[in-house]
């Protein structure tokens, strides 16, 4: 059975011109990633989104910032009736967040509207029915993961992530690669890398066979160069 990737935001950190952030929904159950727009865009497709898990892959807020609103729309709004979704954060979240959170609203604000949960390292998960293996990558100095979904397919989720061997692990063989390729080829980002550049994100993907590579957190002032498969809000795939 096919397995259906719905592009809900696709914009790097700062938003493309009527973009959301980084989200993408796996059949319809399954959130990678709720950064800003996200919720807005989920609103669209259905009063309040009937998601069954999020998985966050780090915390810098292009990737978790909706979490916020939705906590409200939970708790007092259109969502006050839904099912709680599980909540899966990278390690270390709970103590990272708790003093950022007090200043947004409560430090317990996360539990109040998800089962909340934080996940392993290379220690597959179930989430929404899938198997989900998060696999640390580089991203300048702070922990970051990458996402391994398997179902009947397998999707390889990149978040943010430099060139770095743990993407041809996560990729190994996945029917697509969903990589980040935030910069222009030969572009650095500092001695720290935290983003990828197509021909990075092309070598990742031969060494680990993945069949097929779209490309997400791109900035509309960096086109993709011919031939590229890119991802905008809104693009429906199935795998």
């Amino acid at each position: 059975m096919a397995v259906r990737l719905s592009v809900i935001g696709s914009s790097p950190a700062w938003p493309n011109p009527g973009g959301a952030c980084s989200g993408y929904l796996v059949d319809g159950k399954l959130l990678l990633d709720c950064g800003p727009g996200v919720l807005a865009k989920l609103r669209q497709r259905e009063p309040w989104p009937t998601v069954e898990a999020i998985a966050i892959t780090h915390l810098h807020l292009d990737h978790w910032g909706d979490l916020v609103p939705w906590v409200w729309g939970s708790l007092y709004g259109p969502g006050e009736s839904a099912p709680r979704p599980q909540l899966w954060l990278p390690p270390g979240s709970g103590d990272a967040l708790r003093p950022v959170l007090a200043l947004l609203g409560s430090e317990d604000m996360l539990e109040r509207a998800f089962d909340v949960a934080e996940y392993e390292s290379r220690t597959p998960f179930t989430a929404a029915g899938l198997r989900v293996t998060a696999v640390p990558v580089e991203h300048y100095d702070i922990p970051a993961h990458s996402f391994r979904v398997e179902g009947d397919r397998v999707l390889a989720y990149s978040g943010d992530s430099g060139p770095c061997h743990a993407l041809e692990e996560v990729a190994l063989d996945a029917d697509l690669l969903l990589c980040e390729a935030t910069l222009a080829s030969g572009e650095l980002d500092g001695p720290e890398r935290g983003h990828l550049a197509v021909d990075e994100v092309e070598a990742a993907a031969s060494a680990a066979r993945a069949k097929r590579i779209v490309l997400t957190h791109r900035p509309d002032e960096g086109p993709a160069p011919a031939g590229s498969e890119l991802a905008y809000d809104g693009l429906e795939l199935e795998l």
